[in-house]
């Protein structure tokens, strides 16, 4: 397993974001984690990806710990975040090569991973563009590429086609399935377009208020629950009411009014 998630909590003073959650995740696999809002989801991954640490449990990320030894751990995985990261005033080429310099790519290995990279997202002839001119979707193709620029075992996508139409969430799917068998990347994502997680997904998790209340792939969780969709299934798995907001994003609130504060 590449990722292993055992007993895994996380407590916000009195209020249990994450509870005894435990799942695997097998090499090159494309797994998705499903939620409605609040149910948990972020939260994990910024467990997962060192932004968050736990209150209790064990995570095993490509054979480390990264609770214990954090900066061994984040050169075992790319994350593309729900809200951009790029730098809107560099160019394409000038945000992939700061990210190689703050992985310590060398140099001759540097200009051929980025030219590789742009060319799978198909960005090299608009490498010399400011970011701030890309569309929605150019930008999402170029943090995918970003994220994999040092060779990572596992790329973290949270809520990666948020927001773009469909024929660019088509075209977004098509570079992440070709680098996951190309580049033998294990996918973890969240998405809120079930259509997706069923087409892609080897494998999925659905956590709600907190707890895993479901795994399998697709086709398992609809013959479980008797339905024709993921879709249905999920309903029936985590029930029709309309969730609060998720508290990470209201954390994430709070966390900026701080900011602006001071």
């Amino acid at each position: 397993m590449i990722i292993e998630v055992k007993n895994l909590s996380k407590k916000f003073k009195s209020f249990t974001a994450v509870d005894d959650v435990s799942f695997s995740v097998e090499k090159k696999d494309i797994f998705a984690f499903l939620g409605p809002n609040g149910a948990g989801k972020t939260t994990t991954i910024k467990i997962l990806t060192t932004l968050l640490k736990p209150s209790s449990g064990e995570i095993i990320l490509d054979g480390c710990d990264p609770v214990k030894n954090g900066n061994k751990a984040r050169y075992s995985f790319g994350i593309v975040f729900q809200d951009s990261s790029l730098d809107e005033e560099l160019s394409a080429y000038e945000n992939m090569e700061l990210h190689a310099v703050l992985y310590r790519i060398p140099k001759k290995i540097r200009k051929e991973r980025i030219e590789q990279l742009l060319k799978i997202v198909e960005l090299w002839d608009r490498r010399r563009e400011a970011v701030k001119k890309f569309s929605g979707g150019m930008k999402r193709r170029l943090e995918i590429a970003r994220g994999l620029l040092h060779h990572p075992q596992i790329l973290f996508l949270d809520e990666p086609t948020l927001g773009l139409d469909p024929q660019t969430r088509n075209h977004i799917w098509s570079y992440i399935k070709e680098l996951n068998e190309k580049e033998d990347v294990t996918v973890f994502f969240t998405t809120h377009y079930l259509a997706e997680a069923e087409k892609y997904s080897s494998k999925i998790a659905i956590i709600d208020k907190g707890k895993i209340i479901s795994q399998g792939s697709s086709r398992e969780l609809m013959e479980r629950t008797q339905t024709d969709s993921l879709e249905d299934a999920f309903i029936k798995i985590t029930g029709e009411d309309i969730r609060k907001e998720d508290y990470s994003a209201v954390d994430r609130m709070r966390q900026r009014r701080k900011v602006f504060k001071h």
